[in-house]
C-alpha cells in the first residue's frame, strides 16, 4: 500500500505530465520551438506509425518539426483523454496514450484528423518530459473527405496516395475481437439454424 507521501507524489507526477501534454499542442499551433525543445529529453525519440516521422535525440526532433511546419499552415491541436500509467518499481518513468484532434491547413486545403499518442514521460531534475512520442492517426483528410470517412480503411490522406488508417483495425485487441466475435456468431447461428 503506497503511503500518503507516496500517494501525493503519483498525483503530482501526473499533473505534470497532463501540463506537459498540454503545452506540447500550445507550442506545436504557436510555433514555439525553444519551448517545445524544453519538452523532451535528450534522447527522445519521435515517430509517426506510418513512418514517415522518425527522429532520434532533441536537435534531430527539432529539424523534423520544421520540416512538418513547412507544409502546414495554420492548426489547432486539442486533446482529451490522457492515461497515464506509473510501474510499480519505477518512480522516474511512466508511459501514456493521448487521444486528439487537430484541424489543420495543409496542401493548400483544410484537413481534419483523429489522432493519438503513445507516450513515454521520463522525470528529470526540470520536471517531467517526453522521452518517447509516437502519433497515430484514426483519419487525416480533407474536410471534404470527412463525411463517411469511418467506413473506408484508407483514411490518411495527408500525402498524395491514401494510406490505412494506423487505428483500429491494426491493433491486436481489435482483430481478437473481431476474430472472436466471428466465431461466436457463426457458432450461434449454426446452433440455432433450424433444420431443414
Amino acid at each position: 500500500m503506497p503511503t500518503f507521501e507516496e500517494r501525493i507524489a503519483r498525483l503530482e507526477a501526473e499533473s505534470q505530465i497532463r501540463q506537459l501534454v498540454a503545452r506540447y499542442s500550445f507550442m506545436i499551433d504557436d510555433r514555439d520551438l525553444d519551448a517545445l525543445r524544453g519538452l523532451f529529453v535528450e534522447d527522445a525519440i519521435l515517430t509517426s506509425r506510418d513512418g514517415v516521422m522518425n527522429a532520434s535525440g532533441i536537435d534531430a526532433i527539432i529539424a523534423q518539426y520544421h520540416g512538418r511546419f513547412d507544409v502546414l499552415g495554420p492548426g489547432q491541436h486539442v486533446m482529451h483523454d490522457v492515461q497515464i500509467d506509473f510501474s510499480d518499481d519505477c518512480t522516474d518513468e511512466a508511459t501514456g496514450r493521448v487521444s486528439g484532434h487537430a484541424e489543420l491547413w495543409r496542401a493548400d486545403q483544410m484537413m481534419v484528423a483523429a489522432l493519438r499518442y503513445d507516450d513515454t514521460y521520463r522525470s528529470t531534475t526540470d520536471g517531467w518530459k517526453f522521452a518517447r512520442r509516437t502519433i497515430g492517426f484514426l483519419y487525416y483528410v480533407p474536410v471534404a473527405d470527412y463525411p463517411g470517412i469511418l467506413s473506408n480503411p484508407l483514411r490518411n490522406r495527408a500525402y498524395t496516395t491514401a494510406r490505412p488508417a494506423d487505428f483500429p483495425e491494426p491493433l491486436p485487441s481489435w482483430k481478437n475481437y473481431h476474430k472472436k466475435r466471428n466465431c461466436a456468431v457463426e457458432t450461434t447461428s449454426f446452433v440455432h439454424r433450424k433444420p431443414s
